[in-house]
């Protein structure tokens, strides 16, 4: 019995591993059930005893990526720097890896869950991980900040970020070019903390008046 799980196990990691290739050169739209079977040596059907179905193993893929993207985000920056600092190195690591793995990276945002399907909780933290990269440094510049609008402003800033990564590698015409995509993520991220800064003194000093 331990033998045959162990065995299941591997094909299944074999598995997540072909489709993570095959994703990273082609995108979402090369994904086969056949090429994944033939990949990996086992029946169409072996493919759907080792996941419950595509979305599944899509989502298997991501959780890989997103692991990859937050040490990416986690070795550019260092608790030691200045929160400005910090938040752009950040964003700028992101940017980094979209460029890099763009495929890999597309499938995060691209995927679409089949009719009356959920993600499942596991899918949903990994995601949610992406935004403590983001909500460590806002909250040193923003100590008295509760915890719902720290998560409301990270959200808004990696959103920020990410929309101008999208279209700029998208090269569409109203894109920023990507030769000017890290300077200007770098600026927009030093405008929306210095915004930040100026209102906590202000509301700070009128509520000392």
């Amino acid at each position: 019995m331990t033998k045959s799980l162990d065995r299941k196990t591997a094909q299944r990691e074999a598995l997540i591993e072909a489709a993570e290739r095959i994703i990273g050169a082609q995108g979402l739209q090369g994904l086969k059930a056949r090429d994944l079977a033939h990949a990996i040596g086992c029946s169409l059907g072996g493919v759907y005893n080792l996941v419950g179905d595509i979305d599944e193993l899509i989502l298997h893929v991501a959780s890989r990526t997103l692991r990859s993207l937050s040490e990416a985000m986690t070795a550019a920056s260092h608790s030691d720097m200045a929160p400005e600092a910090q938040l752009s190195a950040i964003a700028i690591a992101y940017c980094r890896f979209a460029q890099a793995h763009q495929p890999l990276w597309r499938a995060l945002f691209e995927h679409r869950m089949g009719r009356d399907k959920t993600l499942p909780d596991w899918a949903i933290n990994d995601q949610l991980g992406l935004f403590a990269h983001v909500a460590a440094p806002l909250r040193r510049l923003l100590p008295n900040a509760d915890a719902d609008s720290l998560n409301l402003l990270s959200r808004t800033l990696f959103s920020a970020v990410h929309g101008i990564v999208w279209i700029g590698l998208d090269e569409k015409l109203v894109a920023v070019p990507v030769a000017a995509l890290e300077g200007q993520i770098e600026t927009l991220v030093c405008a929306a903390c210095r915004g930040l800064a100026e209102e906590k003194a202000f509301s700070h000093s009128r509520g000392n008046a």
